[in-house]
């Protein structure tokens, strides 16, 4: 088989340590193990984001889906939130919020009514079917953190918990709108 006019070869991507020794040689002021820890964590959370994305489609549902159905869960009984704030929550503009929870409408995940004791205002709520698509999400994730975290120790998993709480901590001190997707970073 000849390799295809056009197309790149496919790459694999450098270890962490051989990114970090690219990244020193470039840039002399580099602590390398800031490097690794910063460099790990994002490899970490672009893969766990395609695994989980992987999941939910095998429900039928969009990472985006799930994150309204989870925001609508964390809201508490009875499950329902106007779209202005949920898209506040995600970080979404009105426009991409309202284009997301007309195709939920439309898959029976959530319903959209007008609020009886305002008319003006409209409620998103989460069906039976939408709860059932993340529970389901819910259990397959739990499968897969346990997976993930099989070789720490009780302990190590607390330290390691506390650890990244006081890193995200940090951060959402640091950088307080920066919750959702940004404008300045669409």
């Amino acid at each position: 088989m000849g390799d295809t006019p056009g197309l790149a070869a496919p790459t694999t991507e450098p270890t962490l340590d051989e990114q970090i020794a690219a990244y020193q040689r470039e840039f002399r002021d580099l602590d390398p193990q800031v490097e690794k820890i910063v460099a790990a964590l994002g490899r970490l959370n672009r893969r766990m984001n395609v695994a989980y994305g992987r999941q939910t489609a095998t429900l039928g549902i969009s990472n985006a889906e799930w994150e309204v159905l989870k925001a609508l869960v964390l809201s508490g009984e009875p499950y329902r939130m106007g779209p202005s704030e949920l898209a506040k929550r995600l970080g979404l503009t009105p426009a991409a919020m309202t284009h997301r929870i007309d195709r939920m409408v439309g898959e029976g995940l959530v319903t959209r009514e007008r609020d009886e004791s305002n008319r003006v205002r409209v409620i998103v709520e989460l069906t039976d079917e939408g709860r059932e698509k993340w529970l389901e999400a819910m259990r397959l994730a739990t499968v897969f953190e346990e997976d993930l975290l099989q070789d720490l120790s009780a302990d190590e998993r607390g330290v390691l918990g506390e650890v990244l709480t006081r890193l995200l901590r940090r951060v959402e001190h640091a950088q307080p709108d920066a919750g959702g997707r940004l404008s300045d970073l669409d």
